[in-house]
C-alpha cells in the first residue's frame, strides 16, 4: 500500500529523516518506534503532505504522492491523527465528526447561500457518516456532549472517529496511547485491530512497547533519522542494534 524510497528531510544541516526506505502492506498494523527526536513524526508529516521531502519518493497504491498537498493526499485515502488531540472543543462530538466527512462533499458557497438540494443532501450524508463512525468507536452515547467535557480516552476515540469519517484506506496514528492508563491502552489496541478487520490499514508511532509488540505485524525502528531495523516484533525484540539504541537489555533494566 505504501512504498517509501530513500526518503530524506533536511532542516539546514540536520537530517531529521535520512535515506529511509520501507514498504507497508495493506490490511496490516505497521509500527514505527524509536527514541524521542528519531524523526518519527517528521516521517508522518512527509507521508501526509504536511511538508515536502528534500529527497526520495513516496508511493501510495502505486501512485507517486511525493510533495503532494495534504488535502489531496487525504482525498486519496490517507488520514492522520496527532500526538496532541486536536478537536473543536466547544462543539459537540457529533459536530466534530460531521466536519471530517466534509472532505467528501462538493457543496460550495453558492450552495450555502441558496440552501441548495445538494447542500441539504450532503448534510444528511455527513451526519449519517458521523453517526456511523461514532458507533464504530463505541461512543454513540456521547455524541451530543461538548467535546471539552469528555475524558482524554474518549477524545482519543473521537480522533480515531474523525480520521475514519474521511473514509480512509490508510490511517497514520501518532502516539495514540499517550496520556492514557493501561486498561484504556488495551481498549484502544482492540479498536485498532477492529479498524484493520474492517479493511483499514494502520501505521502507528508509539512508545508503549507492550502495546506495540502485541499489536504490530511489522515494525520499523528509527534512530537519529535513519532506519536501523525492520521486521516482526520478535525480530525487533532480539535485534542487538535496536536493544542498544532503544529497547535496552535485561542487564540495563536490572542496573
Amino acid at each position: 500500500m505504501l512504498k517509501i524510497n530513500n526518503l530524506t528531510k533536511r532542516f539546514g544541516g540536520l537530517a531529521a529523516v535520512n535515506n529511509v526506505s520501507i514498504e507497508f502492506e495493506a490490511n496490516k498494523i505497521n509500527a514505527i518506534i524509536g527514541p524521542n527526536g528519531a524523526g518519527k513524526s517528521t516521517f508522518f508529516n512527509l507521508v501526509a503532505g504536511a511538508m515536502a521531502p528534500t529527497e526520495g519518493s513516496i508511493e501510495y497504491q502505486g501512485m507517486d504522492i511525493t510533495g503532494m498537498a495534504c488535502d489531496r493526499i487525504a482525498r486519496l485515502g490517507i488520514a492522520r491523527t496527532f500526538q496532541t488531540t486536536s478537536l473543536f472543543d466547544e462543539s459537540t462530538v457529533l459536530d466534530n465528526l460531521i466536519v471530517g466527512h466534509r472532505l467528501r462533499t462538493q457543496s460550495r458557497l453558492w450552495d450555502v447561500i441558496i440552501n441548495s438540494k445538494r447542500l441539504r443532501d450532503e448534510e444528511k450524508k455527513c451526519r449519517s457518516r458521523a453517526q456511523e463512525v461514532l458507533d464504530f468507536v463505541g461512543l454513540s452515547h456521547i455524541g451530543h456532549r461538548i467535546t471539552a467535557d469528555i475524558s482524554q480516552e474518549e477524545k482519543k476515540r473521537v480522533a480515531f472517529a474523525l480520521a475514519l469519517a474521511t473514509d480512509p484506506e490508510l490511517v497514520l496514528l501518532d502516539e495514540p496511547a499517550g496520556g492514557i492508563n493501561p486498561e484504556e491502552t488495551e481498549n484502544l489496541a482492540s479498536l485498532i485491530r477492529k479498524m484493520v478487520e474492517h479493511g483499514v490499514t494502520v501505521c502507528l508511532i508509539e512508545h508503549k512497547m507492550d502495546m506495540i509488540m502485541s499489536l504490530a505485524d511489522k515494525i520499523m525502528v528509527l534512530d537519529h533519522g535513519e532506519k536501523i531495523a525492520e521486521g516482526t516484533p520478535e525480530q525487533i525484540r532480539n535485534n542487538p542494534v535496536v536493544i542498544e539504541a532503544y529497547l535496552g537489555s535485561d542487564d540495563d533494566a536490572a542496573a
